[in-house]
């Protein structure tokens, strides 16, 4: 282990210096995170729901942004119904092995979401092919689509109604903005609902 210290602290600081890199870029999708802002808002306002999906760790990121919405992120207030299609192990494996894999969540999608609700994907590179067909979906249902994504945008920039591309082309880095921008979409919330700074 000794012998490794020097690039294992070498790897750390490489490992910051693009995660400093990526957040240089954050800045120019604030427009777009406005955007999402208040889509949401209006979504809650007519009584809708928002609905998170993603594969490996933005399936975790999506838990985990709607658990910030039900739960609380600072302030204290009511839950703000949300939900993330990753979480039903007995619709994902009966799905998965009764049908596809490709279409798990856009079943979900078929039986739960309404006009009024917003529909986030996480997918890193834009082509996951379960997040492409439930915002496919989803916008067919009338709902307002938003695609967290990564890299070039991949094919679910042209499906998304809002695209937010971190161009970047690391997994990690990117899945990072991804936790920044819902992180801050919480806290936009609170400030609007509770009037907290």
């Amino acid at each position: 282990m000794s012998d490794l210290k020097p690039s294992l602290k070498q790897s750390f600081l490489d490992s910051l210096k693009r995660h400093r890199d990526a957040f240089a870029t954050v800045e120019a999708y604030h427009e777009q995170a406005m955007q999402l802002l208040e889509a949401v808002q209006n979504c809650l306002k007519q009584g809708g729901k928002v609905v998170w999906m993603g594969n490996g760790g933005s399936a975790a990121d999506s838990q985990h942004l709607a658990a910030e919405f039900m739960v609380r992120y600072k302030a204290e207030r009511g839950p703000l119904a949300s939900i993330a299609l990753t979480t039903d192990t007995s619709i994902l494996t009966a799905h998965a092995n009764d049908y596809h894999f490709d279409s798990v969540f856009e079943r979900q999608v078929l039986g739960l979401v309404r006009p009024q609700d917003v529909v986030i994907g996480l997918t890193t590179s834009g082509k996951s092919p379960n997040i492409n067909l439930a915002l496919k979906a989803a916008n067919d249902l009338g709902a307002f689509t938003v695609a967290l994504t990564g890299r070039d945008g991949g094919l679910v920039k042209d499906i998304a109604k809002l695209a937010i591309i971190v161009k970047n082309d690391e997994t990690a880095r990117i899945q990072e903005v991804h936790m920044f921008i819902g992180h801050w979409l919480c806290e936009a919330l609170d400030m609007a609902i509770v009037g907290t700074h």
